[in-house]
């Protein structure tokens, strides 16, 4: 079944369900270029390990290993005294693997673009800093970077945060692609929770020519395989801010889709 949205639909960007529609979409965005760029080129999914972020929740910082047992009485004053015993915690640092894609040239094996798709952890705290650690670090090398934010959540973090964009003016999800040797210019791909997803050039090594990233299809596949209508209520608000107008135009959009649902049933 179809998400019932044009594009993003924005319930997906609820943390319980984010980490699963992030893999897919890395899987399927590799799958949907392999065929376009074989045999010159291969797409890889590569994996870094990052730090998990401590947000509202998702993961505790401490565990509780071992309580103390009560308090004992205070020995004599002559005695030595006797030693409370501690609470014991384990201490640890979450890791995870966050999964991106690599294109490949097949005759150098050398990369020549790298494309992610953020999660809420590259948009906050620490976890944004070491990001744009690492997105000024592939900046200074020959290789595209193709940043993929499907998230209201967090600061602006793709390149696209240094450049005004006016259309739609309530855009809320971009694309962005900053090509080798091309570092003055910026291609952005700006879009709404109303508008459906862009289908984006993907460069490759000049001279060859680009090739079309059909995000629509991506995320149509996605979603379909993920089965997120049987666990999504849309009888409920979406997670994160929207304005109203956004929340207006997402209830006439939702009642009109559960009209035309229920006439398809029948």
């Amino acid at each position: 079944m179809p998400s019932p949205f044009p594009g993003m639909d924005p319930y997906l960007e609820d943390h319980a369900l984010w980490p699963d529609v992030h893999s897919s979409l890395i899987a399927y965005i590799r799958e949907e270029l392999q065929a376009k760029i074989r045999p010159e080129y291969i797409a890889r999914i590569g994996e870094r390990i990052e730090l998990a972020q401590v947000h509202k929740g998702y993961i505790p910082d401490v565990l509780i290993v071992k309580r103390s047992r009560a308090l004992r009485e205070t020995a004599a004053y002559a005695e030595a005294p006797t030693v409370d015993d501690p609470q014991t915690y384990a201490l640890f640092d979450e890791e995870r693997r966050v999964p991106y894609i690599e294109i490949i040239q097949r005759a150098t094996g050398e990369v020549v673009t790298l494309i992610e798709v953020l999660s809420p952890s590259n948009k906050i705290g620490d976890g944004r800093d070491l990001y744009l650690q690492k997105q000024a670090d592939l900046l200074a090398t020959p290789v595209s970077l193709v940043e993929i934010d499907l998230l209201r959540e967090g600061k602006p973090t793709t390149l696209a945060r240094q450049v005004e964009i006016t259309q739609p003016p309530d855009w809320r999800y971009v694309v962005s692609v900053s090509r080798g040797g091309q570092r003055s210019r910026l291609e952005v791909y700006p879009f709404s929770v109303r508008d459906r997803l862009p289908r984006c050039r993907i460069p490759l090594r000049s001279p060859d020519p680009d090739v079309v990233l059909d995000l629509p299809a991506v995320f149509t596949r996605c979603y379909d395989v993920g089965g997120y209508d049987l666990t999504i209520d849309y009888t409920k608000p979406p997670p994160g801010d929207l304005s109203e107008a956004e929340l207006g135009w997402l209830r006439s959009h939702l009642e009109a889709w559960r009209v035309a649902s229920s006439q398809t049933s029948c």
